[in-house]
């Protein structure tokens, strides 16, 4: 069988999806593609194994892109009780975003709820130039690299 795959999108759970959406809105530009989502019955009970689920949330398209790949930011009713977040759990690690100033971004996410994770570093690759990066946290603690390479 030959099939044809494409990356359709990366979807992100929240406590509050309004606000989460909002963040990732108005600090990296990502743009909402409507309909917001209001997704409960019996289908969705079998896909997720969840009695009763009620999904509301959106997609959003990331900077770059038209349509997709998407970042689906959803919130659950019922929620599962938080687990904690480290940077080295086992899964998906952050989302990474090239930057033009990594320092002025990191400023730009703690103004809107988040907040930097360790320090700004800059390292020098031989061959491939100069990398600024942070590690970032959302308002709801998801983590984010903000990158900037120059030769």
């Amino acid at each position: 069988m030959d099939q044809k795959i494409r990356y359709v999108h990366t979807n992100l759970i929240a406590r509050d999806w309004k606000r989460l959406a909002s963040f990732y809105i108005d600090v990296f530009g990502c743009q909402p593609l409507p309909p917001e989502r209001n997704l409960s019955g019996d289908w969705l009970a079998r896909l997720t194994g969840l009695e009763e689920p009620h999904i509301r949330g959106i997609h959003l398209a990331l900077p770059g892109f038209d349509r997709e790949p998407t970042l689906e930011i959803f919130s659950y009713s019922p929620e599962h009780p938080d687990a904690a977040q480290a940077i080295n759990r086992p899964g998906f690690g952050h989302l990474a975003f090239h930057v033009t100033d990594v320092e002025a971004m990191a400023s730009l996410i703690a103004s809107h709820g988040g907040s930097l994770l360790g320090e700004v570093v800059t390292r020098e690759y031989p061959d491939l130039g100069t990398l600024t990066v942070a590690y970032c946290r959302d308002p709801e603690g998801n983590h984010i690299e903000i990158q900037s390479w120059k030769k």
